[in-house]
């Protein structure tokens, strides 16, 4: 498969479930690059609903739901029809034919499955800390975090911190830019919590032309030029060593395999 496959799990709970049937699926096929799933939870209304399929069409993806509230659902399936969006819902067929059968309604509720004990509410509140702090949006983050992923663009330092939220880590990420400074709280915490993250030029350049195409724009920009990505490159090893931190390359790794290198790593510093 020449295309880069972009798969959006929509939930109105943590959208776990339909993560876990992609993985299933998506490894049974051989590609060229691993599929990327851009996980969008907790989706109560329609504005949310709608911005996200948005993002999803624009980004020429697949999209795998969750959504327990029917009317939710039901809105998420009329769009991708009108839009010409697949959409593969994976609670509609079930839910329908168990209340036919048992002439019970569904609930309705959203995350119903869990038990509401502190663990869950851990998972809950890494998830959220991950959310918070990915980008760097706020450097003060970085204090709080169990594990700090530092990386260019395009290493999976997002999908890595979502994954390692649920395993009930704090994560915070930070992109490496040489024109920009790095933020002073890197160097206030242990180096044993701080994993860089790197890729190899080809894969980089592969990506960020599949990312610039998804979002409509030029794939020969600088952003994908070999000359740009070198000295991202370049900056990106001067600043591990600047940090004293362990480093993963994640070219051929699953997100899985890097989450548990990560893991392993971080548990036993």
């Amino acid at each position: 498969m020449g295309q880069s496959l972009i798969i959006y799990v929509v939930s109105d709970a943590i959208g776990e479930t339909a993560q876990h049937t992609i993985r299933a699926v998506t490894a049974q096929f051989d590609f060229e690059e691993t599929p990327e799933i851009r996980r969008h939870a907790f989706i109560r209304d329609e504005k949310t609903l709608f911005e996200t399929l948005a993002e999803a069409k624009t980004a020429d993806g697949i999209v795998v739901q969750t959504l327990v509230n029917s009317s939710l659902a039901l809105s998420s399936r009329n769009f991708c029809k009108k839009e010409g969006l697949p959409n593969v819902d994976l609670l509609a067929n079930l839910t329908h034919e168990i209340e036919v059968k048992t002439g019970k309604s569904s609930k309705e509720d959203p995350g119903n499955m869990r038990r509401l004990d502190q663990a869950y509410f851990d998972r809950i509140a890494a998830i959220e800390f991950s959310v918070k702090y990915d980008d760097c949006k706020d450097p003060r983050g970085i204090l709080e975090a169990d594990i700090v992923l530092v990386g260019v663009s395009r290493t999976s330092k997002t999908p890595l911190s979502s994954y390692l939220a649920n395993a009930n880590f704090k994560v915070a990420n930070v992109p490496l830019v040489p024109e920009i400074p790095l933020p002073e709280e890197l160097f206030q915490i242990p180096a044993s919590r701080i994993i860089g993250l790197t890729n190899s030029p080809e894969k980089l350049e592969r990506i960020r032309k599949v990312r610039l195409k998804s979002m409509g724009l030029d794939e020969l920009s600088n952003y994908s030029s070999e000359n740009r990505i070198a000295e991202e490159l370049e900056y990106g090893y001067e600043t591990f060593k600047k940090l004293n931190c362990r480093v993963i390359h994640v070219e051929d790794k699953a997100i899985e395999e890097a989450a548990a290198l990560i893991q392993e790593i971080v548990t036993n510093k």
